[in-house]
């Protein structure tokens, strides 16, 4: 008789009950992300499968880190004496402005976790860097990669040596601990568009005279 005289269910717990398919895909899909993540991060700590690598990949990190890009860029910029070169300089500038501004927007608002076998002992953080998705190294390595290969003149090795890079240093965020592989992933797409969007906003002499009469 209770039963009989029970309301209808609140809304819920019908969908505790009745989980949507998207719902237990994405569930699903999760999983699998940290089950995977935590299988390869074989370099998240000094007594891990790969620890003795745990350096080597720390040295990858700094290669894809924020700062010695916007440092060296910066200092590029301000010695060089072509024109052309300039150019091509400030626009790599603006792109790295304009990676680290959106990767830290899109981690304030997603706000997820690290691995939790990932040791903060990362090189120059800042407050966003407590959350993981993207992997800002993966945005830069996408962008920058796309970047030199579209205007920087190099020999076919040199050319392979880049790509190599971008994906060493991507995979290098799963292997130390830092990122899970969806943040990575999700880094590299996000890097890859944002190039696109550098190329349709081109700064040049006749777009942004402002800015090169600083130079």
């Amino acid at each position: 008789s209770s039963n009989s005289t029970a309301g209808p269910l609140p809304e819920e717990d019908c969908m505790k009950l009745n989980p949507s398919f998207l719902g237990i895909a994405l569930s699903s899909l999760l999983a699998i992300d940290l089950w995977a993540s935590k299988r390869l991060g074989v370099c998240a700590g000094e007594n891990s499968a790969w620890g003795s690598a745990r350096p080597l990949m720390k040295v990858i990190e700094v290669s894809g880190h924020g700062i010695p890009w916007l440092l060296g860029t910066f200092c590029g910029l301000c010695q060089s004496d072509s024109s052309a070169a300039r150019e091509v300089l400030l626009n790599l500038l603006f792109a790295l402005l304009l990676d680290l501004v959106l990767v830290a927007v899109v981690k304030g608002l997603v706000k997820r976790r690290r691995p939790t076998h990932n040791k903060m002992d990362m090189f120059v953080t800042i407050s966003v860097d407590k959350y993981s998705f993207p992997s800002g190294h993966a945005t830069r390595a996408a962008l920058v990669c796309r970047f030199v290969l579209r205007h920087l003149v190099l020999a076919v090795p040199l050319r392979v040596l880049v790509v190599l890079w971008a994906l060493i240093v991507s995979i290098s965020r799963v292997m130390l601990g830092r990122h899970n592989m969806t943040d990575v992933l999700f880094g590299l797409v996000l890097g890859y568009a944002l190039y696109s969007v550098v190329e349709y906003c081109w700064l040049s002499p006749l777009s942004a005279p402002a800015l090169f009469a600083l130079w």
